[in-house]
């Protein structure tokens, strides 16, 4: 079932934290596209994804307002899905184990489907299904 975890962070200026990250070795991940609305990079030998994204795209999938990092730390894990169906399944499982939906499952840009939920702790998480034959290219 899971497969994956994403690493996604906010960040001020996409250009200068690709730079950074590209420069402690992480490698840029042609596949899912870098441009001024994100950028995703490799790292590790397993190759976890960490995904870079303005914080008012940030924002956007989580729902909630951004910490400030040097004053406390804000991530959205994310999870993949092998189908809309399982989407659906997981957002059942969160609420019955205990968790809350604070965005409830649906289409995201076209091409993704997915919820965004917060666990016991409040930790926020998002799960997702991507279509990539609708990915805008």
């Amino acid at each position: 079932m899971i497969k994956q975890i994403w690493i996604n962070l906010p960040v001020k200026n996409i250009n200068k934290s690709r730079d950074f990250f590209v420069q402690l070795g992480f490698t840029l991940n042609t596949q899912y596209g870098n441009s001024e609305n994100g950028a995703s990079l490799f790292v590790g030998e397993k190759n976890v994804v960490v995904m870079l994204f303005p914080e008012t795209i940030f924002r956007g999938f989580t729902s909630n307002e951004i910490t400030d990092p040097k004053k406390g730390t804000e991530v959205l894990f994310s999870i993949d899905a092998e189908s809309r169906e399982e989407v659906d399944e997981l957002a059942r499982k969160v609420v019955a184990a205990g968790g809350s939906v604070y965005n409830e499952p649906g289409d995201n840009q076209g091409w993704m489907y997915g919820f965004g939920f917060m666990d016991i702790d409040g930790h926020r998480w998002n799960v997702l299904y991507m279509d990539f034959s609708k990915m805008p290219k």
